[in-house]
């Protein structure tokens, strides 16, 4: 890969990282209901998925979405399955205040298994990338050295993005620290995991 082409690809991620989308919502919503660490784990959760599909793009093995069939669904549907629980979770949780000091109770795994499955659960996710690169790389001369570099910048470019906006979620939530609020922002983080999970089933 050239320098231009890989400053092009960066940009070009970088740009796509920055629109809306189920997968800023979930960072959004997990950073602003549980802190920093949480919106992190689940950029990296986020990340991971992608990086798993940009291999499978570059090294043209997307004919096995198709072939894996009722195993991609059953992924589907887990994923939606897991978010619509973590947004209930988030509804039924009785506190309704944030305590600065003693975050809500909750794992770093299942933040970023929040990430990971959200993209995972896409199986287009192979197939818009098997459309995107060919404008920056000749994936079908694309050596082992280029394939670490389109994945670090696709790292550097995804997780910046995502991480901040785990950032600003967070700072949101010190401003918001009073009962009413935060309440509100756990219904709201609650809609929008659940939300999350009903967009995966309806594009499954």
């Amino acid at each position: 890969m050239t320098l231009s082409n890989s400053v092009a690809l960066f940009t070009a991620m970088v740009a796509l990282a920055l629109l809306p989308s189920l997968s800023v919502m979930t960072v959004l919503a997990r950073s602003a209901a549980l802190g920093f660490f949480h919106g992190a784990a689940t950029s990296l959760g986020i990340v991971a998925g992608d990086v798993l599909y940009i291999l499978l793009a570059i090294y043209g093995l997307a004919f096995l979405t198709e072939r894996m069939g009722g195993a991609i669904l059953l992924i589907q549907y887990a994923g939606a399955a897991y978010l619509i629980w973590l947004g209930l979770s988030l509804w039924r949780s009785k506190s309704l205040t944030f305590d600065l000091k003693k975050p809500p109770k909750a794992s770093l795994v299942s933040s970023f298994l929040a990430g990971f499955l959200l993209t995972v659960a896409d199986q287009k996710v192979v197939l818009f990338y098997l459309g995107f690169f060919p404008a920056f790389v000749d994936i079908a001369t694309l050596s082992i050295v280029d394939a670490g570099i389109v994945v670090a910048i696709a790292t550097t470019a995804v997780g910046g993005v995502k991480l901040g906006y785990a950032l600003i979620a967070d700072r949101a939530r010190f401003l918001l620290a009073n009962a009413k609020t935060s309440r509100g922002m756990n219904l709201i983080a609650g809609a929008i995991m659940i939300g999350a999970g009903i967009a995966v089933l309806l594009r499954s």
